[in-house]
């Protein structure tokens, strides 16, 4: 079998319906939408959620839980196997990072180090906060990990 000769079950797809067709059909002249109103005009209708201008529910209803979006730290976040792109020795820092392409801006927090993937290079790694795996991996191939 191939793909061109695959089609659907017999009675699986019926035609498409057309509105607005003459007589006898059932859908002509108003297309089932009835006489006037906002739901008979060209891109009419009603918004999701919207009660005909009552308060609604989606707006009486209490917020509930704590976003903490005004003070929580944004970092810039990369893994450990991104460092492979350094040479034995380096230090890396955020400038660093940006030249060699890893990153593309460092948030006002500074960069994250976290532990994914494998390191096989002796770096200086300074940057923010780094995740205990990843201090962990750079530490066992003699690197050091410095928090600014």
């Amino acid at each position: 079998m191939k793909l061109h000769e695959l089609s659907p079950a017999e009675g699986a797809v019926s035609k498409g319906f057309r509105k607005g067709r003459g007589p006898g059909s059932g859908n002509g002249k108003t297309a089932g939408k009835g006489h006037k109103g906002q739901n008979a005009r060209s891109g009419g209708g009603v918004r999701p959620g919207f009660e005909g201008g009552q308060l609604p529910l989606y707006r009486k209803l209490p917020k509930r839980g704590f976003k903490n979006a005004r003070f929580g730290k944004v970092y810039s976040v990369i893994n450990v196997e991104s460092l492979q792109k350094f040479n034995d020795g380096d230090v890396v820092d955020s400038a660093a990072l940006l030249a060699k392409g890893i990153l593309s801006t460092v948030e006002k927090n500074g960069v994250k180090v976290l532990g994914e993937g494998e390191l096989t290079k002796k770096l200086t790694v300074k940057a923010a906060v780094f995740s205990a795996s990843a201090k962990e991996k750079i530490e066992a191939v003699g690197g050091k990990t410095e928090v600014v």
